[in-house]
């Protein structure tokens, strides 16, 4: 496990150095090179990347040109071996810059540097950790939290609150962490965010065996960093939150719990933080006549591994991102797959989605300082903001509905021509892949050529016909009964059913539930009014369609949640509460900028991304940089303080 530039001393040979260097990104290592000697000319000389190219990260140099940075890497990393690997001193920032300047092959605004150093933890001090040192012990244990479900966003507030000494209980309903990854274990099921960014900016891993995590990997991660910290002693397991309320005389909350053995208990705390997701509820699709179905039906997110699908004929209802992997997966083993889709998904060309992690990778993320963190900054600089002028709506453009804009029309060729490469010449199944909305409308899911691929085999039908109902024997639509064993329901989650079924009760009686109604919304997607000390993380308006990762989302969360506490702590507060004037002038500001994506759009149908009144209430349109600044700087002058405004602390 590497820590930034903390990395393990070697014994290897100098060929062995020489055949890992082979495997990687150049560009990550030259940069690597850089905050190993401190020497900015590796930046400056003849060869350097001309283009930044998403998932390949090789800069578009020549085998020629690889092969001379590689052999300048060598005899820095040799020497730094030889010379009985001195820690590399840190860059100044003008270095910095021109090093993710270099990487980029363009100039990286000022504004972002500040949040991709935070990023990459590249010194290893972890500045997202609650900033609460200046309190002495005492002071930490007179306030209690309680934190609500253990996948990645609680996992997360455990250790935010162990490191800063602050009691804590974690209450999860699951008998184990990981949330979402604890639960779907479908075949197929992967990360579709690269997985050296998809993990926590302090704990990244040098060990992940592909670039786009399985199901198991992920969930051994969580494992690995639940025990590394201590956090398990901290939960509750097969414990499930049946409601909080709000005690206005001692301003605490009173969380009701139901054990394993279904016994209620009831709790005081002073915070409560709930964690518990928006893709935690599945969603079953009401079709007449589901429950007279004879077979086997189950939920992706419910896999029934005790079933064999081999030989089987097997209904897939839904082919959104689960069912997007699960078809690929199972199509060689059943006797037939039909695959049910109410509208086809655009798909991005991702060569490395079921790419293995080569071992020169892995050598050199363990061994040479700053190489993973570069590699790091590559990621989320691909997954950065600039796919927000793809989803952006020019109302004079004359593509709509297909494609939002220029930018937006121009990657519309380019993902067409992806599918109309691997479906090849068959006109029937093209009609029926290529999507009528503009990209990104939709989850953008990641593809290597698998579903397309899968889609063209004998034994796999792709229906768009809607389902009429479901008989005894198998699925009926208007035009035909097709017959099968097994029903699979790739439906996705009741993404927009926030916090439910728990019963939460705030200031005067107030019922969260009925408060939202079908319009779930809060501050930065954290806080209510009427809720005080209520915070929730990957909460309404919070989920990201257009760049980063819900992992980097719920680290920004949790600082706006650390200098919440902290801003308690040290005034001596009972209580802090978003104003509800503060609250309505976001929710307004985050609306009419949702209201211009192309995820708002009328084009735009059978999407999760909208609610039950066709508005988006799940997604944030902000630009990373905007609610990293917004969480880590957070303005506390439009919140109340046992009754009294006070400023920003």
């Amino acid at each position: 496990m590497y820590r930034g530039l903390d990395v393990a001393q070697f014994t290897d040979d100098d060929e062995t150095i020489a055949a890992a260097l082979e495997d990687v990104s150049v560009p990550a290592l030259v940069a690597s090179v850089v905050h190993l000697t401190g020497d900015p000319s590796y930046l400056r000389g003849p060869i350097r990347p001309r283009t930044f190219i998403p998932n390949e990260f090789q800069g578009g140099l020549d085998l020629a040109e690889r092969a001379e940075l590689r052999r300048q890497a060598l005899e820095a990393i040799l020497a730094y071996r030889d010379a009985g690997f001195p820690k590399p001193v840190p860059l100044p920032p003008d270095v910095l810059r021109e090093t993710m300047s270099w990487l980029a092959c363009e100039e990286v605004a000022e504004e972002y540097i500040p949040m991709f150093m935070e990023e990459m933890n590249i010194d290893g001090t972890d500045p997202r950790r609650i900033a609460i040192d200046c309190l002495d012990e005492e002071t930490r244990q007179s306030i209690s939290v309680v934190v609500i479900g253990c996948g990645q966003s609680g996992l997360l507030a455990g250790v935010r609150l162990a490191q800063a000494g602050i009691p804590y209980t974690i209450i999860e309903k699951n008998p184990d962490v990981g949330g979402t990854w604890y639960e779907n274990t479908y075949p197929g099921c992967r990360v579709d965010v690269g997985n050296h960014f998809y993990c926590y900016s302090f704990e990244p891993n040098d060990g992940f065996s592909e670039f786009y995590s399985r199901q198991p990997e992920l969930y051994g991660y969580f494992r690995d960093v639940m025990q590394r910290w201590g956090i398990a002693d901290k939960v509750e397991w097969r414990t499930e939150v049946i409601s909080l309320s709000w005690d206005e005389d001692r301003a605490l909350w009173d969380v009701v719990s139901r054990g394993p053995e279904g016994v209620e208990r009831h709790r005081n705390a002073d915070i409560v933080i709930c964690a518990v997701g928006q893709l935690n509820l599945p969603y079953v699709p009401d079709l007449p006549g589901l429950s007279n179905f004879e077979g086997p039906v189950f939920h992706t997110a419910r896999w029934d591994h005790d079933l064999d699908l081999a030989g089987k004929r097997v209904a897939m209802i839904g082919a959104g991102a689960s069912g997007f992997q699960v078809g690929p997966a199972i199509a060689s083993e059943v006797d037939r797959l039909v695959v049910f889709q109410r509208s086809a998904q655009w798909m991005a060309p991702n060569a490395k989605y079921h790419e293995a992690v080569g071992d020169g990778v892995k050598w050199t993320m363990r061994h040479v300082p700053g190489y993973a963190s570069w590699y790091r900054f590559m990621l989320l600089y691909q997954a950065s903001d600039k796919a927000l002028a793809v989803v952006r709506i020019d109302p004079a453009w004359p593509g709509l509905p297909e494609s939002a804009n220029a930018i937006s029309e121009d990657r519309r060729k380019i993902l067409v021509s992806w599918i109309e490469k691997h479906v090849g010449n068959d006109a029937e199944l093209l009609a029926k892949v290529l999507p009528d909305y503009p990209p990104m409308g939709k989850r953008l899911l990641q593809d290597d050529g698998s579903w397309l691929q899968c889609l063209k085999r004998e034994n796999v039908e792709l229906v768009r016909d809607e389902i009429v109902r479901i008989d005894r024997s198998g699925v009926v639509t208007a035009d035909a009964c097709h017959e099968v064993d097994v029903i699979v329901l790739a439906t996705g989650f009741r993404a927009n059913e926030m916090l439910a079924p728990m019963n939460i009760v705030g200031r005067g009686g107030a019922r969260l539930a009925e408060q939202w109604g079908v319009a779930p919304a809060a501050h930065l997607g954290i806080t209510v009014p009427g809720f005080p000390n209520l915070f929730l993380l990957y909460g309404p308006g919070t989920n990201l369609a257009h760049a980063g990762s819900i992992i980097f989302h719920s680290e920004c969360q949790m600082q706006f949640i650390g200098a919440a506490i902290r801003t308690l702590l040290t005034g001596g507060h009972r209580s802090i509460e978003v104003t509800q004037k503060t609250y309505d002038d976001y929710v307004e500001r985050l609306q009419a900028e949702l209201a211009e994506t192309v995820w708002a759009h009328p084009s735009v149908r059978h999407s999760w991304y909208k609610g039950p009144d066709g508005r988006v209430h799940v997604l944030s349109p902000w630009r990373l940089v905007d609610y990293w600044r917004m969480t880590k700087y957070p303005d506390f002058s439009g919140y109340t303080l046992d009754g009294g405004s006070v400023p920003s602390p």
